[in-house]
């Protein structure tokens, strides 16, 4: 397999769309690249393994696999669709320990090369790789956007500053894949212009429609349940879903995944990120270990650091 090594800093943003159908990994060597430093101190830190995160699983994983390249590479190469929980066992712990690790530690790359055989073709005939840079960045960016929309959703508001920052740490989170950063942002503002302009790319890919038929159908009746008793005991599973987890996801998301929305569905769903954000302090009586996914935990408690007496009021 044919790879570019990138040894100096990216100058200049030449067209995305050129960029993406290159479909080359392009791998980055160079020193680390300036971004805030991860650690104890870092709001990554504090809230990105933050169980309350999970609200955003559907945010982050449908927004990847909206643009086509990410959800062809999905329908081509993972085995999502028969074995969701097992995926999600194995990609989820490797990102946590990439966040929760050091600098030296090889997580990122491990992540990385879980990717180097993924490529393919999309509708159009163009080609994909996912370790192309603008490819590889869009996936992160989804996890790193949604950090953000979570903690300011669910746990407390965020000032811009602290958007900010969080931004600038994600830039030390990149780094550690060794993928190149010539399509990344340089500021948070840049960020979310980038962000919005890639909604603006999204398409009903089936990876992503067929992910999405648990919304639109229902959640699916376990075999040992008969139908008439799940048909009641789903109704407030699903009622929620189609208000806690639809509300969570852009506006173009729902439009090309048929997910209906409505101004009082937005209302409930406003109530519910208010009543989260009000329960704020009871979630930090709750002991570490269940606050905090496996891999945060461990690593707090190697820090000696209770994260739940930091980052509480905004800056």
């Amino acid at each position: 397999m044919s790879e570019s090594i990138e040894t100096t800093p990216p100058t200049g943003r030449p067209d995305f769309d050129t960029r993406i159908r290159e479909a080359q990994p392009v791998i980055d060597m160079s020193p680390q690249r300036s971004g805030a430093p991860l650690g104890p101190e870092s709001l990554t830190w504090k809230f990105f393994g933050d169980v309350r995160g999970i609200l955003g699983f559907q945010r982050a994983a449908g927004t990847e696999n909206c643009i086509e390249q990410l959800g062809q590479g999905v329908l081509d190469h993972s085995v999502i669709f028969d074995d969701f929980i097992g995926r999600a066992k194995r990609t989820g712990p490797p990102i946590m320990k990439t966040v929760y690790g050091a600098d030296d530690t090889d997580w990122g790359h491990t992540v990385r090369d879980f990717h180097r055989d993924i490529k393919g073709t999309i509708s159009d005939g163009s080609r994909y790789h996912a370790l192309n840079p603008e490819l590889y960045y869009w996936a992160h960016a989804t996890f790193v956007e949604t950090l953000i929309f979570v903690t300011d959703t669910f746990i407390r508001r965020l000032s811009y500053a602290e958007k900010c920052q969080i931004f600038d740490e994600s830039k030390t989170w990149y780094a550690r894949y060794g993928i190149s950063a010539r399509d990344q942002p340089a500021t948070y503002d840049e960020f979310c212009d980038y962000f919005d302009s890639m909604c603006q790319r999204f398409v009903p890919h089936k990876t992503v429609v067929y992910a999405t038929g648990y919304i639109r159908k229902g959640v699916p009746r376990p075999r040992r349940i008969p139908a008439p008793v799940w048909a009641v005991l789903s109704a407030p599973l699903n009622e929620f879903i189609r208000t806690v987890i639809v509300g969570t996801v852009p506006q173009e998301m729902r439009d090309v995944c048929d997910l209906p929305w409505n101004a009082k569905r937005q209302k409930r769903f406003d109530r519910f990120a208010a009543a989260m954000r009000l329960a704020n302090p009871l979630f930090h009586r709750l002991p570490l270990a269940v606050l905090y996914t496996p891999w945060a935990h461990e690593a707090w408690v190697a820090a000696g650091v209770d994260p739940r007496r930091l980052h509480n009021r905004t800056t």
